[in-house]
């Protein structure tokens, strides 16, 4: 068993002891979803939604709840809390590379995600017969490129702030837009138009999810902004990262 491994394993006994966030991201999507969907109207097809039904369209947006939960909560918190306590500190001094732990911590965060996405998926499909993505590469690269992008930015917070708290807050800036132009506060169909196509090239590009979702497919330009977006603010995060 390499080092790396073992880190990943302590790490994640870690957060199992404290499971805000894991529970939240495993779960709360979901509990969400299954909230709306008991409501007849949301079960119904609507004129914004052409062709879909109100639930339908919603799930995208609780993806993107789910990268922005673990990408600007959960991430930046942990690792700036791992700065302010002297941890990174520490292990730069020992033969273990720190930058192993932020690793392991992006391992968990993103596995997290993965399932929290997942679970959705399989529940809205088996208890409420939401049909899965038409395009799943569409989806698939488009659920990569803006997780790689919202975690990105996680970072940066976690980079320039001295204090879990302080990055909690930094990151807020990025996370109450991003919320908002994903449809997760008030679904994109009842947007104004301008809101929605500014929302169509922000991370985690909920639009090219939809597209995906629908068998459109995501548009180039999407994608494209998306991966100026991931590898973007992965280069800025290392540019500003500090141990200590």
């Amino acid at each position: 068993m390499n080092t790396l491994t073992k880190i990943t394993i302590t790490e994640t006994k870690l957060a199992l002891r404290s499971p805000g966030f894991v529970i939240s991201g495993l779960v709360l999507p979901t509990a969400i979803t299954a909230v709306l969907g008991v409501i007849p109207g949301i079960r119904a097809e609507s004129e914004t939604t052409t062709g879909m039904r109100f639930l339908d369209a919603w799930v995208p947006s609780m993806i993107v709840l789910t990268i922005a939960m673990m990408g600007l909560q959960s991430i930046p918190g942990i690792i700036a809390s791992y700065r302010e306590q002297g941890i990174l500190r520490r292990f730069a001094t020992t033969p273990v590379h720190p930058a192993q732990l932020l690793v392991a911590q992006l391992i968990i965060n993103v596995a997290v995600t993965i399932g929290g996405v997942g679970i959705l998926l399989v529940a809205a499909g088996v208890v409420f017969d939401v049909p899965s993505p038409r395009d799943p590469l569409g989806f698939l690269l488009a659920f990569v490129l803006g997780t790689a992008a919202i975690f990105g930015l996680g970072l940066i917070a976690a980079s320039v702030a001295k204090t879990s708290r302080a990055a909690g807050g930094i990151a807020m800036i990025a996370y109450f837009p991003i919320m908002f132009l994903g449809g997760v506060w008030l679904p994109r169909p009842l947007l104004p138009e301008v809101i929605q196509n500014i929302g169509a090239y922000i991370p985690p590009g909920v639009k090219a999810l939809e597209d995906a979702w629908t068998g459109t497919g995501a548009q180039p330009l999407q994608l494209a902004v998306l991966a100026v977006f991931a590898v973007g603010s992965c280069a800025v995060a290392a540019k500003l990262f500090r141990w200590e």
